[in-house]
């Protein structure tokens, strides 16, 4: 393989379209489509008593409306729970339009269409809609308590109970030299990509097919979801990812309902129709993430090397469960991060409430479990006055015990064994990078400027790439261009780049003649979608192996015209050429031409490629199990996940008369195996900082006892600017793995999962009282800091003069 381009920081080439307004968003397409808005719940908990339209019907422009009576067939039906599981014992899922009673705020009663938005919206607003308020459950300790149920057919309001153990928890806990228990509570945070949801469908009576845009992690699983819900064949499905203004997550989840009525609305109206979320549908009525609590009792030696690790965790599921319980499996199954743990149980209630469902969220239960683990690091070493850093280093994972298999299994039944792997390298640069041993020495001077000044630091490992597959496609033209097609999609990533590269690298060509195509059922049905980091693993591999079955047909093609020996033949540049022989050679684009025996000479390439033709009576044009065109079809299906890992430390310093959190200093050190593109993976590094001191200091879905949530647009749910963002220093290590021909690793949640735990820890280490909740805020800190009944760390004691402990 030509190495030249993989590896390379290569310049995102989707850029310059992008930020110069030639992407294509959802929003850009259909002009003069219809449009649809919806009626949604003012209530968390109400039974639809009546839906009166006949206001509605005079105003000019309407030209529809639905409600669940108006639903047929399947379309009538619950919503599917996607990813089921033995353990999720009372799954519950949403109908497309509230079937008699609504369980959260924002959910759909009534879709309206009209020739804009503006009178769909009007019309939806003289909608009036009879409800009978039911109790309310908001939260895990009411949930928990059972007063009232969300459903009434699950009165304990428990979906799930999943337990995973290793080892006999109990006898190893009675016989540890120490133990502890606390708790740690995760709140509610949201994807709040740039670009909410939207479709746009369009259907053709005239052969009974159906086009539909959907601003979708998952185009082929939303195809797949359309067909069946609306009765159709697949192959009259088309279902197109545009451009897609990022997902993080909350896109992932297919259908939604408005995937299911728009197409529906367009096949009964024949016209097209589109909707497009506006902010205040998507903060009510798309998913959210992250609630969780964590008991943790932890046994441990003198050395502060684990015994035992018993975790409870509650988790507040909304009020339905369409992704199964994928998020609190995960926390479980990687809580254990890069710690050898002997023994280790983990018990996970996943609760129904009268709120928004949750569904991943860029880390997808792993910045929860990493919390849990990471600030039990911190509490042995707390209780041991030991170094943090120590701590950790005598618990990790060597390099010499991979493949390490910790006898959990995900939610598909597949074991966790890591990969691959160097933990205590990760540590070991870490410090480096962030100037550990210095810690002490910028305190004093912190305290000389009137600032507190702390340090923390949380390792992670991650479960990336997972299946059960993905495809590539790669064709060479006789223009010389190679299209690449996936079925992945893209959300801005930088998929554009990465794919060409791994392409351009494998075929030997210049990297401006390949183009990629993703998101498209049009041009590959079989697909997954994007999310669990695992774009560059799984497309990565798939369009990388469909590219090794272009580039052995080429060169077969070619040794028969060059009259050498395949394993005698390269490709640079584009050129196939006998080693060592510059001048026994021939283009790949005449290859590509050479490769179709019906060779009109449309085009001056093929004309040029008559002179390297030949005939050979002896065998058929098309040889058997051989196809015309220099083109190739592969797909990738993995054992099991690769595991990427990290390592981040931050250095806060807290204000003691504003409370105010200032993050002076981050630093990440991150392996995801072999690196096809540096650039982008910083970028993915950086942009999951942001997120993670965005959920640590920050962002919170504030919801009442009634349900309605407090913060429901920008000006209230705090996002931070690129001001509250840190410089991020970054370093890599690369520890391939062995699972995959390219030896890549995921990268794309990486950097949001230590951000909770790396911070609590160092404004712990800067207070000297126990931070047990994330995110906080300054008025929290202040709070948390003067109250008297607060924990205190053992460092406290130490910080006489800063005026920590006051």
């Amino acid at each position: 393989m030509t190495t030249k381009l993989f590896g390379e920081p290569v310049r995102r080439r989707e850029d310059a379209r992008l930020i110069t307004g030639r992407g294509r968003y959802l929003d850009d397409i259909g002009a003069g489509a219809l449009a649809a808005a919806f009626v949604r719940s003012p209530h968390a908990h109400a039974r639809v008593v009546d839906v009166d339209v006949e206001a509605a019907l005079d105003v000019g422009g309407l030209v529809a409306i639905y409600t669940y009576e108006d639903l047929t067939g399947p379309m009538a039906e619950p919503l599917p729970v996607l990813i089921p599981h033995p353990q999720l014992h009372a799954p519950r899922t949403g109908y497309p339009l509230a079937n008699g009673v609504v369980h959260h705020v924002g959910e759909p009663v009534v879709m309206v269409v009209a020739t804009d938005r503006y009178v769909a919206e009007d019309a939806a607003e003289r909608i009036v809609v009879t409800y009978e308020e039911l109790p309310v459950v908001v939260g895990i300790d009411t949930a928990r308590a059972a007063g009232s149920c969300v459903h009434p057919d699950v009165p304990d309001n428990v979906a799930a109970r999943h337990h995973q153990e290793t080892g006999d928890v109990e006898p190893a806990l009675a016989a540890s030299p120490h133990t502890l228990t606390f708790t740690q509570t995760i709140e509610r945070s949201a994807c709040t990509p740039l670009e909410g949801k939207g479709v746009h469908a369009r259907w053709d009576p005239d052969d009974g097919s159906l086009r539909v845009y959907s601003s979708t992690q998952a185009s082929t699983s939303v195809r797949a979801a359309i067909a069946a819900k609306l009765e159709l064949s697949l192959d009259r499905v088309e279902v197109i990812a545009p451009d897609v203004g990022g997902g993080f997550g909350v896109k992932i989840v297919h259908p939604w309902p408005e995937e299911l009525l728009v197409p529906m609305a367009a096949i009964r109206l024949g016209r097209e129709v589109k909707w497009a979320e506006d902010r205040r549908e998507h903060f009510v009525s798309s998913a959210h993430e992250r609630g969780q609590r964590q008991q943790v009792t932890v046994g441990f030696d003198d050395d502060g090397r684990l015994t035992a690790l018993d975790v409870h965790v509650w988790h507040d599921n909304g009020a339905y469960t369409p992704y199964g319980i994928i998020v609190p499996i995960i926390t479980a199954t990687q809580l254990v991060g890069p710690y050898a743990i002997p023994v280790y149980r983990v018990v996970v209630e996943s609760l129904y409430t009268n709120t928004v469902i949750v569904t991943p969220y860029r880390g997808a239960g792993r910045p929860q479990g990493c919390f849990a683990m990471e600030r039990t690091m911190d509490r042995i070493a707390d209780a041991l006055d030991l170094d943090r850093a120590e701590v950790r280093r005598r618990n990790l994972i060597t390099p010499d015990q991979f493949p390490y298999d910790h006898h959990l299994t995900f939610q598909d039944g597949r074991p966790v064994v890591y990969d691959s792997g160097d933990y205590p390298g990760l540590l070991e640069k870490l410090t480096a990078l962030v100037g550990w041993e210095s810690v002490e020495e910028r305190r004093a001077e912190a305290a000389g400027r009137g600032k507190l000044l702390g340090a923390g630091m949380a390792l992670y490992v991650e479960g990336t790439g997972p299946g059960p597959y993905e495809g590539g496609h790669v064709q060479v033209l006789g223009s010389g261009k190679v299209l690449v097609s996936t079925g992945l999609t893209s959300q801005g990533q930088g998929h554009e780049t990465v794919f060409a590269q791994i392409v351009a690298s494998e075929l030997g060509v210049p990297m401006e003649d390949v183009e990629v195509h993703t998101g498209d059922t049009r041009r590959f049905g079989y697909a997954v979608g994007t999310f669990a980091s695992r774009a560059a693993v799984m497309s990565g591999n798939a369009v990388a192996l469909a590219a090794r079955g272009v580039r052995e047909k080429a060169l077969r093609i070619a040794a028969d015209v060059l009259e050498a020996d395949p394993s005698d033949l390269e490709i640079e540049e584009g050129v196939v050429q006998v080693r060592g022989t510059p001048g026994a050679s021939i283009p790949l684009r005449t290859v590509a031409v050479l490769s179709n025996p019906l060779r009109y000479a449309f085009d001056e390439a093929a004309k040029q490629a008559t002179q390297f033709a030949t005939h050979d009576d002896t065998r058929p044009p098309v040889a058997p199990g051989d196809a015309p065109g220099l083109e190739h079809r592969d797909y990738y299906s993995p054992l099991r996940s690769t595991f990427a890992s990290g390592a981040h430390a931050a250095v806060v310093e807290v204000d003691p008369q504003t409370w105010e959190i200032d993050v002076v200093q981050y630093a990440v050190v991150h392996d995801c195996g072999n690196v096809v593109n540096p650039m982008i993976v910083e970028g993915q590094v950086h942009g999951g900082v942001a997120q993670g001191v965005a959920g640590a200091l920050y962002e919170r879905m504030a919801y009442d006892a009634d349900g309605q949530l407090q913060n429901a647009s920008f000006m209230d749910f705090l996002v931070p600017y690129a001001s509250e963002v840190p410089d991020v220093v970054i370093d890599h290590q690369q520890t391939p793995s062995p699972l995959n021909p390219l030896g890549i690793k995921g990268a794309g949640e990486a950097g949001v999962i230590p951000g909770s735990a790396a911070l609590a820890s160092a404004i712990e280490d800067a207070v000297g009282r126990r931070v047990a909740a994330m995110p906080i805020s300054p008025s929290e800190l202040y709070d948390l800091v003067r109250d008297p009944s607060s924990e205190r760390t053992a460092a406290a004691g130490r910080r006489a003069g800063t005026g920590a402990t006051a």
